[in-house]
C-alpha cells in the first residue's frame, strides 16, 4: 500500500506542476488586420501621359492595423512579399493593359485581410526577337553547354566595367562537373522555353536532382560545405516576363557589346539549373542555339553568376588525339620579292578600315614592311618620320585564296621585340561578311606583346567570349625573339589545340553550337599598341616578325 501511496503522490505532483505550466503560457493575441489601403503611382504619369512613362512601372504602399507583413498577388499568379508594404512592380506586358491587383496582409495567429487595386499602365519594353529565339516561335529546349569552357562561371558584380561581364574568379571546363556524382547532375538540366497564347514560359527538368550552391543548401533539406546534387522538385511550368535590364552592365561605356540588355524573370522561385537564390537573368547574348546569361547570387550582391546554354544536347566525346598528315596548302617562302599574289593578300589602312583595338600602325604593301628575303617572309613594324600614322606594318591574308575547314597549321617563326610590338599568326571565319565578328569566329595560333616579352597566347573569340573576355592561355616559352619556334593549331570536330613547340598553350573542346565548323582563312600581322600591345617604347624604331614556313594538313 506504501508502495502505490508514493506513485499517487508523484503522479499528483507531476500533474500539479503541468497544469502550473499551463496557467502560467500565455498565446499572443490573434488579431485580423483592420483599415486596410493600398494606393499606386504609376511612374511618369502626367496630364499627357496618364498610363505613365513607358517603363510599365508602378509603386505601390499598403498600409493596415495589427498588420505583421504584407504580399502583392498578380493577375499571373507572380507574388512578392512585402514586410513594409511597398513595392514597385514592373508590368512588361507591352501596350496599356489594365491589371487587378491584390494586397495580402497577415496579421498575429496566421489571419489575413485582402483587398484590390486596378492600375492602368503603358509598357513600351519589348524584345519580340528573344522570344523568338527562346522558343522558336514555339517551343524549345535548351541545355548547358557542358563541353564550352566557361559554361559556369562567377565574377564580380560591381562598377569595374572592365571586369564587371564575364566570369573573371572562376570559369569551369569541359564537362567539369561530369567528372563527380555530387555536381553531375547539372548536365541533367533540360530547359524548356514555349509559348502559351503570348505568356512566355520555363518548364525545367533536372532529372529529380538540382545542383545547389551550397550557400542554398538548406532550400533543398541539405547541409554540405561544398556545393552538391541535391534531390529537388521543379515539376510545373513558370511563367516568364522580359524586362530591360538595369545591371552594373548596363551602365558600362560598351554596354551594346556586352549585354542584349534583356532580363529573363522567372515566376514563383524558378530557376535556369543550378540554384543561387535568384529568379532573374540578365540575357548578355543569344543566338538561334546558344544562350549566355547572367545572374546577380541571391544574398551576396557581390557576385554575378554565368551560364550557358546550347540547344545541342551535351555528350561528352573522348578526346582523343588526331592528326593530319597530308600536305593540302604551304608557303616556305622561298622565292626573293613580293609574297605570293596567288596565296597571299593585304589588308590595308589603319583601324578606322576595321581592325581597331586602339592600334597605332598602318597598314601598307610596301616592300619596306613586308618582303620575302633570303628563305623567310619578314613582316617589319617601323616608326615613321614624319605625316599619318606614326607606325608602319603589314597584314597578310589568304581571305578568298584559300581557306579550309579542319586540319593542323604549322608557322615557324621568330617574332619581333620591343614595348608595344603585337605579332599574331591567326585565322578568321572565311564567313565573315555575313556574320561580323565574333560570330564569324577568331582562332588565334600565337599573340605575343613585346611588354610581355616571351609569354605566348593562344586565343579563342566566339559570341559570349571575345574582346577582354576571350577564351585564352598562355605559356612562357624561351627566345621567341631570337629563335624559331613551331606554332602549331589541332583543329578538329572534337577540340582544337594549339601549341609552342609542342608545348600546349590552350584548347577548347568544338561542338556544333561554336563558329569553328567552318572555313577560316590564314592571317599574318604585326600591330603596335592597341588593347593588348600596350605602350609603345618611344625609342623604338623597328623590328620584325620573321616566317620560315606555313603549312597547312589535312
Amino acid at each position: 500500500m506504501k508502495k502505490y501511496n508514493k506513485y499517487f503522490v508523484f503522479l499528483f505532483v507531476l500533474l500539479f506542476a503541468v497544469s502550473c505550466q499551463k496557467d502560467d503560457y500565455t498565446f499572443g493575441d490573434i488579431t485580423t488586420p483592420t483599415n486596410l489601403k493600398v494606393t499606386a503611382e504609376i511612374v511618369g504619369k502626367t496630364a499627357d501621359t496618364p498610363y505613365g512613362d513607358g517603363s510599365g512601372l508602378v509603386k505601390f504602399v499598403g498600409t493596415a492595423d495589427h498588420t505583421i507583413s504584407y504580399k502583392y498577388v498578380y493577375p499571373d499568379g507572380t507574388s512578392d512579399n512585402s514586410p513594409n508594404g511597398k513595392m514597385t512592380k514592373r508590368f512588361t506586358k507591352t501596350g496599356v493593359n489594365k491589371y487587378t491587383v491584390t494586397l495580402v496582409a497577415s496579421g498575429t495567429g496566421g489571419v489575413v485581410s485582402t483587398t484590390t487595386i486596378d492600375v492602368e499602365v503603358k509598357s513600351d519594353f519589348s524584345d519580340e526577337e528573344a522570344v523568338k529565339l527562346l522558343t522558336g516561335g514555339t517551343s524549345k529546349k535548351w541545355y548547358w553547354a557542358a563541353a564550352e569552357p566557361g559554361h559556369l562561371g562567377v565574377g564580380q558584380n560591381d562598377g569595374d566595367a572592365t571586369k564587371n561581364f564575364y566570369g573573371n574568379y572562376y570559369q569551369a571546363g569541359p564537362f567539369e562537373k561530369a567528372a563527380s556524382p555530387t555536381s553531375s547532375c547539372l548536365y541533367e538540366n533540360e530547359l524548356t522555353f514555349s509559348l502559351d497564347g503570348d505568356q512566355l514560359k520555363l518548364e525545367l527538368n533536372n532529372g529529380g536532382s538540382t545542383f545547389f550552391n551550397a550557400a542554398f543548401a538548406s532550400v533543398a533539406g541539405g547541409s554540405s560545405p561544398d556545393d552538391a546534387c541535391l534531390s529537388y522538385s521543379t515539376a510545373g511550368a513558370k511563367n516568364v516576363s522580359l524586362s530591360p535590364s538595369e545591371s552594373v552592365v548596363m551602365a558600362n561605356p560598351k554596354h551594346a557589346e556586352q549585354t542584349r540588355g534583356t532580363m529573363i524573370n522567372i515566376a514563383d522561385g524558378g530557376f535556369m539549373g543550378y540554384y543561387i537564390g535568384q529568379s532573374s537573368y540578365e540575357i548578355l547574348s543569344i543566338t538561334a542555339n546558344r544562350m549566355v546569361v547572367r545572374a546577380v547570387m541571391g544574398g551576396n550582391p557581390a557576385l554575378a553568376w554565368y551560364h550557358v546554354f546550347t540547344t545541342t544536347k551535351p555528350t561528352q566525346v573522348p578526346d582523343t588525339d588526331v592528326d593530319y598528315t597530308n600536305l593540302v596548302w604551304s608557303d616556305e617562302f622561298n622565292t626573293d620579292g613580293a609574297p605570293d599574289a596567288a596565296k597571299w593578300g593585304y589588308n590595308l589602312g589603319t583601324g578606322d578600315n576595321g581592325w581597331g583595338n586602339n592600334e597605332k600602325q598602318n597598314y601598307t604593301n610596301s616592300a619596306t614592311n613586308v618582303i620575302v628575303q633570303g628563305g623567310s617572309l619578314k613582316i617589319t613594324a617601323k616608326k615613321e618620320a614624319s605625316g599619318g600614322q606614326a607606325y608602319s606594318s603589314a597584314r597578310l591574308v589568304s581571305d578568298s585564296k584559300f581557306k579550309f575547314t579542319y586540319g593542323k597549321i604549322e608557322i615557324r617563326a621568330k617574332l619581333p621585340t620591343g614595348a608595344g610590338t603585337w605579332p599574331a599568326i591567326w585565322m578568321l571565319g572565311q564567313n565573315y561578311a555575313t556574320k561580323p565578328w565574333p560570330a564569324c569566329g577568331e582562332i588565334d595560333i600565337m599573340e605575343h606583346v613585346g611588354n610581355n616579352q616571351n609569354v605566348v597566347l593562344g586565343t579563342f573569340h566566339y559570341p559570349g567570349r571575345s574582346g577582354g573576355n576571350a577564351d585564352s592561355g598562355s605559356k612562357t616559352i624561351a627566345n621567341v625573339s631570337t629563335e624559331f619556334h613551331v606554332y602549331k593549331a589541332v583543329w578538329s570536330p572534337a577540340s582544337i589545340k594549339i601549341y609552342a613547340d609542342e608545348i600546349l598553350i590552350h584548347s577548347i573542346t568544338n561542338t556544333a553550337a561554336l563558329p569553328f565548323n567552318s572555313d577560316f582563312f590564314l592571317i599574318l600581322n604585326v600591330a603596335m599598341g592597341g588593347n593588348l600591345g600596350g605602350n609603345i617604347d618611344p625609342a623604338f624604331t623597328q623590328s620584325s616578325m620573321e616566317i620560315d614556313y606555313v603549312r597547312v594538313y589535312q
